[in-house]
């Protein structure tokens, strides 16, 4: 391992571009605790009192573009969007009609209790796209973007920051997924290829008409492209159908970013995405997450395979968290600290924290990862003493 450079002091932005650029760095960056609802409430009611989560847990803080329109990397916002609705409700549970356009079905007490069940989705056939989505989805509605003095005002305000700044850039499958519902995607792409093509171009030219005017002001660290398309057994898709019908419109979008200095691209997409590498390397990605353990997702293996080549962020299996300090010390040290010698790797819970997760074991967890990334080589030793790794 390279000798550490000699830092006095060095930003979180700086850690994250070395982190990403597997350069020496003092340590790995630590991306912000990201809990559900009820693990929050949980952590409360167990004695958490502070606001900042980052602070409070050794961590740093990467932030996004805070445009509202450009934080919707889960269901893609319309704009307009449509007239929310109760459509019916039992003692715990409501049916809603989204602003999106979806019928979900959701506790009433607490809507972010899980996820949504979707009962329907708002395109069935092309006559919906064209009536429901594109109309709302037109980069030329005034909304979408930053322009003139709000823009300035914004760029001037990140110009000098020292933390990590990044945006959602688009979604080529996991957008229309929102819109049909995999099984009803999954049958377009034979029964009405055409309306799938459109739709996927559709979002790239949206992804270039409403990111150049802020990539031209602002110079981003990172960006992500949100898919979730995959589960335990692979893609909701054959590597030969995002090729076909997605390929392309990304690389639209990805080789605008890199035309703009964006030189971290990142797909979000929980499940096992193995087979879908290369074909994200191929159209300009260079980042993956979350890695999630109970899908078949191995980083050490992932790493061997594509060395320098892939960003990798999170990797650690939630479920250990909640299983105590002897579960917790395997699966760290069975793995942070090599990938973080290695470079490249920014550790973090393969998804978000759960509410079976203590605030005492989220601590331990805390304070273990934090004293890893500050000396890997040193617990690299001690994961091979106690048996957690072998060359």
């Amino acid at each position: 391992m390279e000798l550490k450079e000699s830092i006095k002091t060095i930003s979180g932005r700086e850690r994250y571009l070395a982190t990403a650029e597997f350069r020496t760095v003092d340590r790995a960056f630590l991306i912000q605790p990201i809990p559900w609802d009820e693990t929050l409430v949980r952590w409360r009611n167990e004695g958490l009192k502070a606001e900042n989560l980052a602070e409070h847990f050794g961590t740093d803080t990467e932030l996004g573009y805070d445009h509202p329109f450009h934080t919707d990397h889960g269901t893609p916002l319309l704009l307009p969007p449509l007239e929310r609705k109760i459509l019916s409700e039992a003692d715990e549970h409501q049916i809603i009609f989204e602003e999106a356009g979806n019928t979900v079905k959701l506790f009433k007490n607490n809507p972010m209790q899980s996820m949504p069940q979707f009962v329907e989705y708002p395109v069935k056939n092309r006559e919906d796209w064209e009536k429901i989505i594109k109309p709302r989805r037109d980069w030329h509605t005034p909304g979408w973007t930053l322009q003139g003095e709000e823009l300035k005002s914004y760029a001037e305000k990140v110009r000098t920051r020292d933390y990590p700044l990044g945006l959602w850039a688009a979604s080529l499958y996991g957008w229309p997924r929102c819109w049909m519902g995999v099984e009803r995607l999954s049958m377009m792409f034979y029964d009405d290829p055409d309306l799938v093509h459109e739709m996927c171009e559709h979002i790239a030219e949206w992804a270039v008409q409403t990111l150049t005017p802020v990539l031209n002001a602002v110079q981003f660290d990172f960006a992500y492209i949100w898919e979730d398309m995959a589960g335990k057994a692979g893609p909701l898709c054959s590597p030969s159908t995002y090729r076909d019908f997605c390929l392309k419109p990304l690389k639209r979008v990805t080789n605008l970013l890199r035309k703009n200095g964006v030189k971290h691209i990142i797909v979000d997409s929980d499940g096992n995405n193995d087979v879908l590498i290369p074909l994200w390397l191929e159209a300009g990605v260079n980042g993956l997450r979350p890695f999630e353990v109970a899908a078949g997702c191995d980083a050490i293996a992932t790493r061997r395979k594509y060395g320098k080549d892939l960003i990798m962020q999170w990797g650690i299996d939630k479920r250990a968290l909640a299983k105590g300090k002897d579960e917790i010390d395997r699966e760290i040290l069975s793995k942070v600290p090599w990938l973080c010698m290695q470079g490249g790797y920014f550790p973090q819970v393969d998804h978000l924290v759960p509410p079976d997760v203590s605030l005492l074991n989220y601590t331990y967890y805390s304070k273990l990862l934090r004293s890893v990334v500050e000396d890997p080589e040193r617990h690299l030793h001690e994961a091979k003493r106690r048996g957690f790794w072998k060359e």
